[in-house]
């Protein structure tokens, strides 16, 4: 593990994106809030805010980091058959250390968790890249995907 110990403390965030293709009868399900075992989006943002707080459990190496705010976001866009959930999970402290693992532990943890909620009805859900978007603080600076 990398020693932070001399790494002054600063404002850090992070976001993260995903996606998650599905087919036209599981997002009907979502949307409607039919689908058996229950709201698909409110327990895919619990498990992305779970995942952040326990990354250092599942990441080697990966510091326990206090969060101050884990946030994530869910959008639709309709493909030519399919329908594509954007999830965007951001992550904020105020630390020695960046949260880049925070937020992309959060999309991935969000994705799998509507994968497992959806499977029964359709196992061809696609999981996406996965991919850090910004992040703010700490020596390196701030990084933004062209």
């Amino acid at each position: 593990m990398v020693d932070i110990t001399d790494k002054t403390p600063s404002v850090r965030t992070a976001t993260a994106r995903t996606s998650v293709q599905v087919s036209e009868q599981i997002y009907s399900g979502i949307q409607s809030g039919t689908m058996k075992k229950g709201d698909v989006l409110q327990v895919a943002q619990i498990a992305g805010i779970m995942a952040a707080k326990k990354t250092s459990d599942l990441i080697p190496m990966c510091h326990p980091i206090a969060l101050s705010g884990v946030d994530l976001h869910f959008d639709w866009q309709e493909k030519s058959s399919s329908y594509e959930l954007i999830i965007e999970a951001h992550v904020k402290t105020s630390g020695s250390t960046g949260v880049e693992m925070e937020a992309l532990t959060a999309a991935s943890a969000a994705a799998l968790t509507v994968y497992d909620m959806c499977k029964a009805v359709d196992k061809g859900i696609v999981i996406g890249e996965t991919y850090l978007v910004t992040k703010t603080g700490g020596k390196s600076g701030d990084y933004a995907r062209k």
